[in-house]
């Protein structure tokens, strides 16, 4: 691409609401009917069938968008206006729960393979560690060190024109890992080869066995 945006005339930004409604007009009313502010039954199946969660949170530090993942049902609907969600072991980074923090609204985008909808649930989160509550979601014997309550306030799913578009769980867009830098790689090239390399590489999945849960 040979474009700068410094190039771009500032009359073709849009920094005005009322410019980005003229552009885009008015919402569908499916659009908008789907949009509740509780879990219903039909959307506490989607729920229970993701996999995959993605987290967003924002504070004092930034944002945060963070991979969250485990058997499908790993999140659990407790009632209609909440969901838990354990925190596994990590790399000790607490970019999220220190956000929640400060500023306690979250986002959660569910996954489920092969299935073109998403779903959303925006709402509040708390951080709990009651080892009654964190002992319900035990995994391979060991115990997630909190557990998230989003307290819902919106629920709504996507239509699947994103995944359609990225062929998301087509197998033959799927990519080979050796395609992309390793992380030995990435670790090597940041640090002047202080850390990293093939070497990591090699031990990486002993590692991801030992620390997985």
């Amino acid at each position: 691409m040979t474009i700068s945006l410094e190039d771009i005339p500032a009359d073709s930004r849009i920094t005005s609401l009322e410019r980005l409604d003229a552009l885009y007009g008015e919402p569908s009313k499916r659009a908008l009917i789907k949009e509740i502010d509780h879990i219903s039954a039909e959307y506490q199946v989607f729920v229970e069938k993701s996999p995959f969660v993605i987290l967003a949170s924002s504070g004092p530090g930034g944002l945060d968008c963070s991979p969250r993942g485990d058997p499908a049902g790993f999140v659990r609907v407790l009632d209609e206006k909440t969901v838990l969600l354990p925190d596994r072991l990590g790399n000790n980074r607490t970019d999220s729960l220190s956000n929640i923090i400060t500023d306690p609204r979250v986002s959660l985008l569910f996954l489920i393979p092969g299935v073109g909808e998403t779903l959303r649930i925006n709402g509040h989160a708390e951080i709990f560690v009651d080892a009654n509550l964190c002992a319900e979601f035990i995994v391979n014997g060991k115990t997630p060190r909190s557990v998230l309550a989003v307290h819902v306030e919106r629920v709504y799913f996507q239509c699947p024109k994103a995944l359609i578009r990225s062929k998301l769980w087509d197998l033959e867009t799927q990519v080979a890992r050796a395609e992309l830098p390793s992380s030995g790689d990435i670790y090597k090239a940041i640090t002047d080869g202080e850390f990293g390399g093939a070497e990591y590489d090699r031990a990486y999945p002993e590692h991801i066995k030992e620390t997985i849960y």
